[in-house]
């Protein structure tokens, strides 16, 4: 794990408690959403699951596609950064170097350019959410910048899963029973996605994560990742209930043996 020298007043910053803040700010807007969109016979585990889905959806496409956005659209010369044109960490500023041939850009008056949120920081009124990304960077320094294996999995999160997680919310509202199916789909896919991006990290040393203090390790990297672990486990434990539910009425009607 990388070390880190951060002192521990610093780690509340404005920065990072507008962050922390924008995260509260999207989960009550779920929840309000399920007060105004459900019914109030809803059963508890279905409204607590929209609420998740809403979320999810709410977090991929605002805070994660504007990462996405980032290492797409921004981009900035090292030397406006303030650092060397020699790697990670050069000179006087950090930084997460493109990938070779990243998107054809070349060079920006002889020096070499850099996406992602570091790039995007003070693009305006996109550079809140950069700024957003750079604390979390804190923790996972691969989200300063376009790292490939990052951003490849953050596309398919906001274009799959994010759709995917207002269908959730569509059928749950519907009472459509597909709702199950999509969100065995999507839980699986969510789940993956974590996998794929830390366990490239780990078969390297985990060289970018930054496990020094509390909030960094319990916070950013286990609490908020392990949220999309836990709750699509439970969103595939409720969905596979329904199905055999489904499974052993049919088997009662046709006079079979039940489903255990």
């Amino acid at each position: 794990m990388a070390s880190s020298t951060t002192a521990g007043p610093s780690l509340l910053d404005a920065t990072t408690l507008y962050s922390l803040l924008s995260t509260l700010a999207i989960l009550l807007t779920a929840y309000l959403l399920s007060r105004h969109i459900l019914a109030p016979s809803t059963p508890t585990r279905l409204r607590a699951l929209f609420i998740w889905h809403a979320f999810d959806a709410l977090i991929h496409f605002i805070l994660e596609g504007s990462f996405v956005y980032h290492c797409l659209f921004s981009v900035a010369s090292v030397e406006a950064l303030g650092a060397d044109d020699g790697g990670l960490n050069a000179g006087s500023g950090l930084y997460w170097p493109d990938p070779a041939g990243f998107l054809g850009v070349g060079a920006v008056e002889g020096r070499g350019v850099v996406h992602g949120p570091q790039a995007g920081a003070g693009a305006g009124a996109g550079g809140g959410l950069a700024m957003l990304w750079l604390v979390y960077a804190k923790a996972d320094a691969r989200w300063q910048g376009a790292d490939l294996t990052v951003l490849s999995i953050e596309i398919i999160t906001v274009l799959f899963a994010g759709s995917m997680a207002c269908l959730v919310c569509y059928d749950i509202a519907r009472k459509n029973p597909r709702a199950n199916l999509v969100m065995v789909v999507l839980a699986t896919a969510e789940i993956y996605g974590g996998y794929m991006t830390f366990m490239p990290e780990w078969l390297s040393g985990s060289a970018n994560l930054d496990t020094s203090n509390w909030m960094y390790k319990w916070i950013f990297l286990i609490f908020f990742n392990g949220l999309w672990v836990v709750i699509p486990l439970y969103a595939i434990h409720v969905a596979a209930d329904d199905m055999f539910d489904a499974f052993r009425a049919r088997a009662t009607a046709l006079g079979e043996k039940k489903v255990q």
